[in-house]
């Protein structure tokens, strides 16, 4: 058998080392900047996610994080504390608090038939 004519400087390769990627967290709070923005976020957890209350809880959570939630805690009545533990992940909000939630952020919650 003949041997190969490829030098051992084409076989290797040249890999380029490159940095890391850097990486930043996503909040979605940066990017509701509307009301109608704001309302579309909750509909669409409404509607895609309808048995997911902690989703939903959550999703009231970045909107009233977007607002403000100093503001939007005075406004429902409630302290700033217990407003985010109550629309965090292990969250588990009474609907009485929801309401109280929704009316301050200038939204109404409202029926359809499925």
């Amino acid at each position: 058998m003949p041997k190969s004519t490829v030098s051992s400087a084409t076989t290797k390769s040249t890999v380029k080392k490159s940095a890391p990627t850097k990486t930043m967290p996503y909040d979605v709070a940066a990017q509701l900047r509307t009301p109608e923005e704001m309302a579309a976020y909750l509909d669409a957890w409404l509607e895609e996610a309808p048995d997911d209350a902690a989703g939903i809880a959550r999703a009231l959570g970045d909107i009233a994080r977007a607002k403000g939630m100093t503001q939007v805690a005075k406004d429902a009545g409630l302290s700033r504390e217990s407003l985010y533990r109550a629309l965090s992940a292990d969250g588990n909000p009474s609907f009485a608090t929801v309401l109280k939630v929704a009316r301050a952020l200038g939204m109404k919650l409202h029926a359809q038939v499925a």
